[in-house]
């Protein structure tokens, strides 16, 4: 560890989608994704910030494509979130086996495998240097985990909502078919709104803006972009009022 390295936030919340974590697999969860996630957020927590996760479930199970197969919405809502439980569980793994203690809490209730979802206890985890995990979403259907992570950073006291994507921030168009997508360093809520932009679903992004709760989409796949981010280099987009 730096000792001069001075992090610009002492606690946030990274949310990762659960297809961050399938690598080249179309589906499921690829080990050698993990392991560097899991180095990445050890090197943040040993810099002495406080680090909450919200996964979601996509790499295995997502309730809305499964209402669209005929699975009734809230039960589909249902089975994605205990998709995220899986991911949780396999994320804690991966962080003690790098070394870093962590604690996995869940919006549903499933007392052999994860803590409930209490806040004060949560944060008394952060205290004593542990990872918290949360799992389950929100533990409502018709909720995304994008919801999820704008309620929990909230509840937490959280200063930022990292993001974590596959690609360099919030573009004006999809960079992946536009080769002249321009990327945006800084957006306001209100900009990103307007033109329909896809930071996070409607919900999270009034959380968000409400609670004047900044986010910064960066992509997590570059060496070291979570460190930096942390440090307070400009990487990615910040979306903040």
């Amino acid at each position: 560890m730096n000792e001069h390295l001075k992090p610009k936030y002492t606690r946030i919340l990274i949310k990762l989608s659960g297809e961050a974590l399938k690598g080249d697999s179309s589906m499921g969860i690829c080990p050698e994704v993990l392991k560097q996630m899991a180095l990445q957020i050890r090197e943040v927590r040993d810099l002495g910030v406080q680090v909450v996760l919200v996964v979601g479930g996509g790499n295995i199970f997502r309730g809305l494509q499964g209402s669209q197969n005929g699975i009734e919405r809230a039960t589909g809502d249902y089975m994605g979130m205990l998709a995220t439980i899986i991911n949780a569980l396999a994320l804690q793994d991966a962080l003690e086996k790098a070394g870093v203690p962590t604690r996995v809490q869940s919006a549903i209730s499933m007392s052999q495998v994860a803590e409930p979802f209490i806040r004060r206890r949560a944060v008394r985890h952060l205290e004593k240097g542990r990872i918290v995990i949360f799992g389950g979403g929100t533990g409502n259907p018709f909720f995304s985990t994008d919801t999820a992570a704008a309620l929990r950073a909230t509840e937490i006291g959280a200063q930022v909502i990292l993001k974590g994507t596959n690609v360099d921030g919030v573009y004006d168009s999809d960079p992946k078919l536009n080769p002249e997508a321009k990327l945006f360093k800084r957006i306001h809520f209100m900009d990103a709104l307007k033109n329909q932009l896809k930071v996070m679903d409607s919900t999270a992004f009034s959380l968000c803006q409400d609670n004047r709760m900044p986010i910064i989409v960066f992509n997590l796949f570059k060496h070291e972009n979570l460190k930096r981010v942390v440090l307070g280099e400009e990487i990615g987009t910040l979306v903040a009022q």
